[in-house]
């Protein structure tokens, strides 16, 4: 990796918090020099694009992340229903319990949405074919998996929204273990997936 590269990585994770607190609009130059800790210069050297530039790499890590925490798993792993538990649980853990934004559902919903429309398209068709994909492997005909796996995704996004909106940090972790039971004990009625009282 060279010495620009390693800089743009080590500057996209600040860079990414700027864009899910202020959106693509309120991210100013101000405002992620402070959060990154370097000047104007050295922004603009690492990304010659300027802001859009940032907002497009901070999108393609969060591509990475996703093909290879969640993507991979649903498509490769030969136990449908583990695979869709470790991509419950690793949502869990990226999106914070609900406390932390999807800066792609952030940027579908405000006016860069055609700006960036080609990648944000590509993130919920890449996540509903992979977990379509589970769960025909785990017993689901193809047209009803594809409509659970499209109700998934919405699931997870409307409890991100509703657990910020409530201040609830209990509410996204609840929603997604009701979402584990629908997803896995329906596709495995031989092996049911049981919530514990807690987790109803």
């Amino acid at each position: 990796m060279g010495e620009k590269a390693a800089v743009r990585n080590r500057l996209l994770p600040a860079l990414g918090e700027v864009f899910r607190a202020y959106g693509y609009e309120g991210a100013s130059v101000a405002r992620m020099t402070a959060a990154t800790g370097a000047g104007k210069g050295s922004l603009y050297n690492a990304f010659p694009g300027g802001k859009e530039e940032m907002a497009q790499a901070v999108l393609a890590s969060i591509d990475r992340w996703f093909e290879t925490a969640i993507f991979q798993p649903l498509r490769d792993d030969p136990s449908a229903p583990q695979a869709i538990r470790h991509m419950l649980a690793q949502v869990e853990l990226y999106f914070e319990s609900g406390q932390r934004i999807c800066l792609v559902g952030l940027f579908a919903l405000g006016d860069e949405r055609d700006r960036f429309a080609t990648r944000i398209r590509a993130y919920f068709a890449t996540w509903q074919s992979t977990l379509t994909q589970a769960l025909v492997r785990a017993g689901h005909p193809q047209p009803a998996a594809s409509t659970l796996a499209e109700e998934a995704i919405a699931t997870i996004q409307g409890a991100l929204v509703q657990a910020r909106a409530m201040q609830d940090s209990t509410l996204f972790p609840r929603a997604l273990s009701r979402l584990a039971a629908r997803l896995i004990t329906v596709s495995t009625p031989e092996h049911p997936f049981v919530l514990s009282p807690k987790e109803r």
